[in-house]
């Protein structure tokens, strides 16, 4: 048994989810980072200076076994999780519209990762998570507001946000009855690799976007609701559905 605070994270291949693996390790987490990616230079680099801290895994969020293997790791090294972050996703086609070849395979994919994942990932791990700080964050995005929409295309991603609101929503109603919470963030405007190569367009930084994310969760991870808190993570605007 161990007092120290414990956190999985999903999606820590590169951007926002390796960020946040840094900035948890800084605030004296063990951080269980899960990604897809072998050999990660990046997280290598990470547990030489973390060694006692950061335990890599192979997590695919698409994928059952993939995450019930995970998952079977973690409960073999921590008895509980403080926190859980789901922010693997991927962004597919951002041009199609509904008057374009719309690729369906590559919508599922997004979905089946950008939303049910998270959902899958929960679910798995939700026995050590309601065993420690019951709070599960999801990063999600101004992209999944039906009420804010002016896109036209962007299907799966978009699709898939929303889902991925109303799943958050679905386990918050089950895990408040005992204390828990669940928590969305929207990062804001982020410099990613989400569009299969780096893009400089963006406001924040990835590790800005960390920072901020951490910034809002130390903030709001106490805070009981009857729905689950939907906020901006750099400015703390709570969002429309």
């Amino acid at each position: 048994m161990t007092s120290t605070k414990t956190v999985c994270i999903s999606g820590t291949d590169r951007g926002i989810g390796l960020a946040l693996t840094h900035q948890l390790l800084i605030a004296g987490y063990i951080v269980f980072a899960g990604g897809i990616v072998p050999d990660n230079e990046w997280l290598k680099q990470l547990q030489v200076q973390f060694p006692e801290q950061l335990h890599v895994i192979t997590l695919d969020v698409g994928s059952d076994q993939s995450v019930r293997e995970a998952a079977a790791f973690i409960e073999s090294k921590a008895d509980k999780l403080d926190l859980l972050i789901n922010n693997a996703a991927i962004l597919g086609d951002t041009q199609a519209t509904v008057e374009d070849t719309i690729d369906f395979d590559e919508v599922q994919r997004v979905y089946n990762i950008t939303a049910v994942g998270a959902i899958r990932l929960s679910n798995a791990l939700i026995g050590p998570i309601m065993k420690g700080g019951k709070l599960i964050v999801n990063i999600s995005s101004e992209a999944g507001s039906i009420g804010n929409n002016q896109r036209e295309a962007w299907f799966g991603y978009c699709m898939a946000k929303t889902a991925l609101n109303m799943g958050s929503s679905l386990i918050h109603n089950t895990i408040r009855k005992q204390g828990g919470r669940v928590l969305l963030l929207h990062p804001g405007w982020v410099k990613t690799f989400m569009h299969g190569a780096w893009s400089d367009k963006g406001t924040h930084t990835p590790e800005e976007a960390a920072v901020h994310i951490w910034n809002r969760i130390e903030a709001l991870k106490d805070l009981q609701r009857e729905q689950p808190i939907y906020v901006e993570a750099d400015t703390g605007e709570e969002l429309p559905w």
